[in-house]
Protein backbone atom coordinates (compact mmCIF):
# COMPACT_ATOMS: atom_id res chain seq x y z
CA UNK A 1 0.00 0.00 0.00
CA UNK A 2 1.35 3.45 -0.92
CA UNK A 3 0.68 6.58 1.10
CA UNK A 4 2.00 10.13 0.66
CA UNK A 5 3.60 12.34 3.31
CA UNK A 6 1.17 15.19 4.03
CA UNK A 7 3.96 17.73 4.52
CA UNK A 8 4.90 17.44 0.84
CA UNK A 9 1.48 18.85 -0.11
CA UNK A 10 0.90 21.66 2.41
CA UNK A 11 2.60 24.74 3.84
CA UNK A 12 2.01 27.32 6.58
CA UNK A 13 0.58 30.79 5.87
CA UNK A 14 0.99 33.75 8.22
CA UNK A 15 -1.08 36.75 7.12
CA UNK A 16 -1.90 39.16 9.94
CA UNK A 17 -4.83 41.55 10.34
CA UNK A 18 -2.45 44.52 10.19
CA UNK A 19 -4.96 47.04 8.86
CA UNK A 20 -7.74 45.81 11.19
CA UNK A 21 -9.81 45.17 8.08
CA UNK A 22 -11.44 42.01 9.46
CA UNK A 23 -13.34 41.73 12.74
CA UNK A 24 -15.07 38.32 12.47
CA UNK A 25 -13.15 36.44 15.16
CA UNK A 26 -13.58 32.67 15.11
CA UNK A 27 -12.45 29.75 17.20
CA UNK A 28 -12.36 26.05 16.38
CA UNK A 29 -13.93 23.25 18.41
CA UNK A 30 -13.32 19.53 18.84
CA UNK A 31 -16.07 18.68 16.33
CA UNK A 32 -13.93 20.33 13.59
CA UNK A 33 -16.18 23.34 13.11
CA UNK A 34 -15.62 27.07 13.30
CA UNK A 35 -17.53 28.93 15.99
CA UNK A 36 -17.76 32.55 17.17
CA UNK A 37 -14.91 33.14 19.59
CA UNK A 38 -15.84 33.39 23.27
CA UNK A 39 -12.62 35.24 24.11
CA UNK A 40 -12.90 38.72 25.62
CA UNK A 41 -11.01 40.86 23.11
CA UNK A 42 -11.68 44.20 24.79
CA UNK A 43 -8.49 46.27 24.59
CA UNK A 44 -6.92 43.49 22.51
CA UNK A 45 -4.72 44.31 19.54
CA UNK A 46 -6.53 42.49 16.71
CA UNK A 47 -3.79 43.44 14.25
CA UNK A 48 -1.79 40.49 15.57
CA UNK A 49 -4.54 37.99 14.77
CA UNK A 50 -4.18 35.73 11.75
CA UNK A 51 -6.35 36.07 8.64
CA UNK A 52 -7.87 32.90 7.20
CA UNK A 53 -9.32 32.69 3.70
CA UNK A 54 -11.52 30.30 1.79
CA UNK A 55 -9.75 27.01 1.10
CA UNK A 56 -7.32 27.36 4.02
CA UNK A 57 -7.21 25.33 7.23
CA UNK A 58 -7.12 26.51 10.82
CA UNK A 59 -5.09 24.12 12.95
CA UNK A 60 -4.37 23.79 16.65
CA UNK A 61 -2.20 20.93 17.83
CA UNK A 62 -2.71 21.86 21.47
CA UNK A 63 -4.56 19.33 23.62
CA UNK A 64 -4.69 16.74 20.82
CA UNK A 65 -3.58 14.09 23.29
CA UNK A 66 -6.02 15.28 25.93
CA UNK A 67 -9.09 15.57 23.71
CA UNK A 68 -8.11 12.71 21.40
CA UNK A 69 -9.08 14.95 18.50
CA UNK A 70 -7.04 16.71 15.83
CA UNK A 71 -8.42 20.26 15.74
CA UNK A 72 -8.26 21.09 12.05
CA UNK A 73 -11.02 22.90 10.14
CA UNK A 74 -11.39 23.89 6.49
CA UNK A 75 -12.64 27.47 6.02
CA UNK A 76 -15.33 27.59 3.31
CA UNK A 77 -16.77 31.11 3.54
CA UNK A 78 -16.10 33.70 0.82
CA UNK A 79 -15.31 36.54 3.24
CA UNK A 80 -12.06 36.06 5.23
CA UNK A 81 -12.10 35.91 9.03
CA UNK A 82 -9.51 36.18 11.81
CA UNK A 83 -8.36 33.52 14.26
CA UNK A 84 -6.13 33.42 17.32
CA UNK A 85 -2.39 33.92 16.66
CA UNK A 86 -1.92 30.67 18.62
CA UNK A 87 -3.51 28.78 15.72
CA UNK A 88 -1.73 27.79 12.52
CA UNK A 89 -3.08 28.53 9.06
CA UNK A 90 -2.40 25.76 6.54
CA UNK A 91 -2.74 25.92 2.78
CA UNK A 92 -2.48 23.25 0.09
CA UNK A 93 0.50 23.79 -2.22
CA UNK A 94 -1.24 22.80 -5.45
CA UNK A 95 -4.96 22.07 -5.67
CA UNK A 96 -4.39 20.19 -8.91
CA UNK A 97 -2.63 17.54 -6.80
CA UNK A 98 -4.59 17.64 -3.54
CA UNK A 99 -8.06 19.07 -3.00
CA UNK A 100 -8.47 20.80 0.41
CA UNK A 101 -11.91 19.16 0.74
CA UNK A 102 -10.39 15.72 0.20
CA UNK A 103 -7.78 16.39 2.88
CA UNK A 104 -10.51 17.54 5.28
CA UNK A 105 -12.46 14.34 4.65
CA UNK A 106 -9.45 12.31 5.76
CA UNK A 107 -9.22 14.19 9.06
CA UNK A 108 -12.93 13.77 9.78
CA UNK A 109 -12.32 10.07 10.36
CA UNK A 110 -12.22 8.92 14.01
CA UNK A 111 -9.23 6.76 12.99
CA UNK A 112 -7.29 9.93 12.14
CA UNK A 113 -8.09 11.39 15.56
CA UNK A 114 -6.93 8.23 17.32
CA UNK A 115 -3.69 8.22 15.34
CA UNK A 116 -3.12 11.90 16.12
CA UNK A 117 -3.62 11.13 19.81
CA UNK A 118 -1.20 8.20 19.57
CA UNK A 119 1.65 10.24 18.06
CA UNK A 120 1.17 13.35 20.25
CA UNK A 121 4.20 14.17 22.36
CA UNK A 122 4.33 13.35 26.06
CA UNK A 123 4.24 16.89 27.43
CA UNK A 124 1.54 18.10 29.81
CA UNK A 125 -0.67 19.26 26.95
CA UNK A 126 0.27 16.38 24.65
CA UNK A 127 0.60 18.57 21.55
CA UNK A 128 0.58 17.43 17.96
CA UNK A 129 3.07 19.92 16.51
CA UNK A 130 2.80 21.01 12.90
CA UNK A 131 6.04 19.19 12.01
CA UNK A 132 4.59 15.95 13.33
CA UNK A 133 1.33 16.59 11.49
CA UNK A 134 3.36 16.91 8.29
CA UNK A 135 4.84 13.44 8.86
CA UNK A 136 1.39 11.82 8.77
CA UNK A 137 0.94 9.78 5.61
CA UNK A 138 -2.42 9.72 3.85
CA UNK A 139 -3.65 8.08 0.64
CA UNK A 140 -3.75 10.71 -2.12
CA UNK A 141 -5.00 9.48 -5.50
CA UNK A 142 -2.83 10.94 -8.26
CA UNK A 143 -5.87 11.51 -10.45
CA UNK A 144 -7.48 14.73 -9.19
CA UNK A 145 -10.80 13.64 -10.71
CA UNK A 146 -10.74 10.59 -8.44
CA UNK A 147 -10.44 12.91 -5.44
CA UNK A 148 -13.19 15.14 -6.83
CA UNK A 149 -15.51 12.15 -7.20
CA UNK A 150 -15.33 11.41 -3.46
CA UNK A 151 -15.59 15.09 -2.52
CA UNK A 152 -18.62 15.71 -4.74
CA UNK A 153 -20.46 12.72 -3.30
CA UNK A 154 -19.89 13.82 0.28
CA UNK A 155 -20.53 17.52 -0.39
CA UNK A 156 -23.75 16.70 -2.22
CA UNK A 157 -25.11 14.92 0.84
CA UNK A 158 -24.02 17.78 3.12
CA UNK A 159 -25.63 20.41 0.87
CA UNK A 160 -28.92 18.51 0.86
CA UNK A 161 -28.87 18.31 4.63
CA UNK A 162 -28.12 22.03 4.96
CA UNK A 163 -30.99 22.91 2.60
CA UNK A 164 -33.28 20.79 4.75
CA UNK A 165 -31.98 22.56 7.86
CA UNK A 166 -32.70 25.92 6.24
CA UNK A 167 -36.36 24.92 5.85
CA UNK A 168 -36.45 24.38 9.62
CA UNK A 169 -35.36 27.95 10.18
CA UNK A 170 -38.25 29.15 8.01
CA UNK A 171 -40.77 27.09 10.01
CA UNK A 172 -39.27 28.34 13.27
CA UNK A 173 -39.63 31.91 12.04
CA UNK A 174 -43.31 31.30 11.25
CA UNK A 175 -43.94 29.99 14.77
CA UNK A 176 -42.03 32.82 16.45
CA UNK A 177 -43.70 35.51 14.32
CA UNK A 178 -47.15 34.06 15.02
CA UNK A 179 -46.59 34.24 18.78
CA UNK A 180 -45.19 37.78 18.51
CA UNK A 181 -48.27 38.94 16.58
CA UNK A 182 -50.56 37.40 19.18
CA UNK A 183 -48.69 39.22 21.94
CA UNK A 184 -49.34 42.50 20.13
CA UNK A 185 -52.99 41.88 19.23
CA UNK A 186 -54.45 39.67 21.99
CA UNK A 187 -55.32 40.85 25.47
CA UNK A 188 -52.94 39.06 27.87
CA UNK A 189 -54.34 36.58 30.36
CA UNK A 190 -52.93 35.32 33.64
CA UNK A 191 -51.50 31.80 33.43
CA UNK A 192 -52.52 31.03 37.03
CA UNK A 193 -56.16 30.93 35.93
CA UNK A 194 -55.41 28.00 33.61
CA UNK A 195 -53.05 25.74 35.60
CA UNK A 196 -53.02 23.82 38.89
CA UNK A 197 -50.05 22.45 40.89
CA UNK A 198 -49.49 18.68 41.18
CA UNK A 199 -47.80 17.17 44.22
CA UNK A 200 -48.02 13.42 43.54
CA UNK A 201 -45.08 11.45 45.01
CA UNK A 202 -43.55 8.14 44.02
CA UNK A 203 -44.26 6.70 47.48
CA UNK A 204 -44.55 3.09 46.39
CA UNK A 205 -41.51 3.34 44.09
CA UNK A 206 -43.41 1.84 41.17
CA UNK A 207 -42.08 4.42 38.71
CA UNK A 208 -38.51 3.48 37.90
CA UNK A 209 -37.86 6.05 35.15
CA UNK A 210 -36.10 9.03 36.75
CA UNK A 211 -35.66 12.11 34.58
CA UNK A 212 -34.07 15.52 34.66
CA UNK A 213 -34.90 18.54 32.48
CA UNK A 214 -32.46 20.35 30.20
CA UNK A 215 -32.50 24.09 29.59
CA UNK A 216 -33.44 23.20 25.99
CA UNK A 217 -36.88 22.25 27.35
CA UNK A 218 -36.56 18.46 27.11
CA UNK A 219 -36.69 15.62 29.61
CA UNK A 220 -33.37 13.79 29.80
CA UNK A 221 -31.51 11.13 31.75
CA UNK A 222 -29.80 12.96 34.64
CA UNK A 223 -26.11 12.52 35.47
CA UNK A 224 -27.07 11.48 38.98
CA UNK A 225 -30.23 9.72 40.12
CA UNK A 226 -32.05 11.27 43.05
CA UNK A 227 -30.99 9.84 46.38
CA UNK A 228 -34.54 9.00 47.41
CA UNK A 229 -36.69 7.73 44.54
CA UNK A 230 -39.63 7.37 46.94
CA UNK A 231 -39.80 11.12 47.65
CA UNK A 232 -39.50 12.02 43.96
CA UNK A 233 -42.40 13.78 42.30
CA UNK A 234 -44.40 12.01 39.61
CA UNK A 235 -44.94 13.61 36.21
CA UNK A 236 -47.73 12.01 34.21
CA UNK A 237 -48.37 12.25 30.49
CA UNK A 238 -49.87 15.66 29.70
CA UNK A 239 -48.24 17.46 32.65
CA UNK A 240 -45.44 20.05 32.88
CA UNK A 241 -42.45 20.02 35.20
CA UNK A 242 -39.73 22.59 35.73
CA UNK A 243 -36.64 23.23 37.79
CA UNK A 244 -37.41 26.21 40.00
CA UNK A 245 -33.70 27.03 40.37
CA UNK A 246 -32.46 29.35 37.62
CA UNK A 247 -29.00 30.17 39.00
CA UNK A 248 -26.11 28.99 36.77
CA UNK A 249 -28.47 27.54 34.19
CA UNK A 250 -27.31 29.33 31.06
CA UNK A 251 -29.72 32.21 31.71
CA UNK A 252 -32.60 29.84 30.91
CA UNK A 253 -35.35 28.02 32.75
CA UNK A 254 -35.53 24.24 32.49
CA UNK A 255 -39.14 23.35 31.76
CA UNK A 256 -40.66 20.52 29.73
CA UNK A 257 -43.97 18.94 28.76
CA UNK A 258 -44.40 15.20 29.36
CA UNK A 259 -45.69 13.45 26.25
CA UNK A 260 -44.30 9.98 26.97
CA UNK A 261 -44.68 7.49 29.78
CA UNK A 262 -44.96 8.65 33.39
CA UNK A 263 -41.66 9.47 35.08
CA UNK A 264 -40.22 10.62 38.40
CA UNK A 265 -38.32 13.88 38.87
CA UNK A 266 -36.50 15.63 41.68
CA UNK A 267 -38.65 16.61 44.64
CA UNK A 268 -37.28 20.14 44.17
CA UNK A 269 -39.03 20.44 40.81
CA UNK A 270 -42.47 21.94 40.36
CA UNK A 271 -45.14 19.93 38.51
CA UNK A 272 -48.37 21.37 37.15
CA UNK A 273 -51.06 20.67 34.59
CA UNK A 274 -53.53 22.69 32.56
CA UNK A 275 -56.91 22.94 34.30
CA UNK A 276 -58.79 24.23 31.25
CA UNK A 277 -57.60 22.09 28.29
CA UNK A 278 -60.61 23.24 26.29
CA UNK A 279 -59.18 26.77 26.40
CA UNK A 280 -55.40 26.26 26.46
CA UNK A 281 -53.45 23.61 24.55
CA UNK A 282 -50.33 22.30 26.34
CA UNK A 283 -48.35 22.33 23.07
CA UNK A 284 -49.21 26.00 22.59
CA UNK A 285 -48.07 26.77 26.13
CA UNK A 286 -44.82 24.88 25.51
CA UNK A 287 -44.21 27.00 22.42
CA UNK A 288 -44.55 30.09 24.59
CA UNK A 289 -42.11 28.67 27.15
CA UNK A 290 -39.53 27.92 24.44
CA UNK A 291 -39.18 31.57 23.48
CA UNK A 292 -35.91 33.22 24.50
CA UNK A 293 -37.99 36.12 25.82
CA UNK A 294 -39.60 33.81 28.36
CA UNK A 295 -36.19 32.59 29.51
CA UNK A 296 -35.15 36.17 30.14
CA UNK A 297 -38.44 36.92 31.92
CA UNK A 298 -38.12 33.88 34.21
CA UNK A 299 -34.52 34.75 35.03
CA UNK A 300 -35.42 38.39 35.75
CA UNK A 301 -38.32 37.44 38.00
CA UNK A 302 -36.37 34.79 39.93
CA UNK A 303 -35.91 35.57 43.60
CA UNK A 304 -33.35 34.62 46.23
CA UNK A 305 -29.84 35.40 47.42
CA UNK A 306 -27.07 32.87 46.70
CA UNK A 307 -29.54 30.78 44.67
CA UNK A 308 -32.49 32.24 42.80
CA UNK A 309 -35.78 30.47 42.14
CA UNK A 310 -38.74 30.96 39.82
CA UNK A 311 -41.42 29.60 42.13
CA UNK A 312 -44.92 28.46 41.25
CA UNK A 313 -46.33 31.81 42.37
CA UNK A 314 -44.09 33.49 39.80
CA UNK A 315 -45.32 31.06 37.16
CA UNK A 316 -48.93 31.84 37.98
CA UNK A 317 -48.27 35.56 37.46
CA UNK A 318 -47.07 35.04 33.89
CA UNK A 319 -49.22 36.89 31.37
CA UNK A 320 -49.58 35.58 27.84
CA UNK A 321 -51.97 35.71 24.88
CA UNK A 322 -54.44 32.81 24.83
CA UNK A 323 -56.37 33.03 21.55
CA UNK A 324 -59.30 30.93 20.42
CA UNK A 325 -58.59 27.20 20.58
CA UNK A 326 -58.85 26.91 16.77
CA UNK A 327 -56.06 29.44 16.35
CA UNK A 328 -53.95 27.52 18.86
CA UNK A 329 -54.57 24.27 16.96
CA UNK A 330 -53.42 25.87 13.69
CA UNK A 331 -50.09 27.09 15.04
CA UNK A 332 -49.54 23.85 16.98
CA UNK A 333 -49.92 21.91 13.72
CA UNK A 334 -47.02 23.90 12.25
CA UNK A 335 -45.07 23.38 15.49
CA UNK A 336 -45.55 19.59 15.29
CA UNK A 337 -44.26 19.65 11.71
CA UNK A 338 -41.22 21.61 12.87
CA UNK A 339 -40.44 19.19 15.71
CA UNK A 340 -40.83 16.16 13.42
CA UNK A 341 -38.49 17.66 10.85
CA UNK A 342 -35.95 18.54 13.53
CA UNK A 343 -35.76 14.87 14.48
CA UNK A 344 -35.43 13.85 10.84
CA UNK A 345 -32.65 16.39 10.39
CA UNK A 346 -30.72 15.02 13.37
CA UNK A 347 -31.10 11.49 11.99
CA UNK A 348 -29.87 12.69 8.60
CA UNK A 349 -26.78 14.32 10.12
CA UNK A 350 -26.08 11.20 12.15
CA UNK A 351 -26.14 9.09 8.99
CA UNK A 352 -23.94 11.44 6.97
CA UNK A 353 -21.24 11.66 9.64
CA UNK A 354 -19.98 8.05 9.29
CA UNK A 355 -19.68 8.38 5.49
CA UNK A 356 -16.17 9.88 5.58
CA UNK A 357 -14.59 6.68 6.96
CA UNK A 358 -16.56 4.62 4.43
CA UNK A 359 -15.51 6.80 1.48
CA UNK A 360 -11.90 6.90 2.61
CA UNK A 361 -11.92 3.14 2.98
CA UNK A 362 -12.84 3.06 -0.70
CA UNK A 363 -9.77 5.19 -1.46
CA UNK A 364 -7.51 2.82 0.49
CA UNK A 365 -9.00 -0.27 -1.13
CA UNK A 366 -8.52 1.31 -4.56
CA UNK A 367 -4.84 1.90 -3.71
CA UNK A 368 -4.45 -1.74 -2.73
CA UNK A 369 -5.98 -2.86 -6.03
CA UNK A 370 -4.13 -0.31 -8.18
CA UNK A 371 -0.90 0.75 -6.38
CA UNK A 372 0.66 2.06 -9.59
CA UNK A 373 -2.26 4.43 -10.19
CA UNK A 374 -1.10 6.81 -7.49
Amino acid sequence: MSYKRLGDYIHLVDNRNKDLYFDNLLGINITKNFMPSVANVTNTDLSKYKVIKKGQFAYSGMQTGRDETIRIVLYTEDKPAIISPAYSVIEVNDESKLLPEFMMMWFQRPESDRYGWFISDSSVRANLDYERLCDIEIPIPGDIEEQRKYVNLYQGLLNNQKCYEKSLEDLQLICDTYIENLIKTEKPKTLGDYIIPIEARNKDGQIKLFQGISNNKHFMTPKQIGANIFSAKVVKKGQFAYNRATTRNGEKISIAYRSGEDCAVSSAYQVFEISKPEELLPEYLLMYFKRSEFDRYARFKSEGSAHEFFDYDNMCRVKLPIPDIKIQEAIVTIYHTLETRKKLNENLKAKIQPLCPILMRGVVENIIRNPIAI
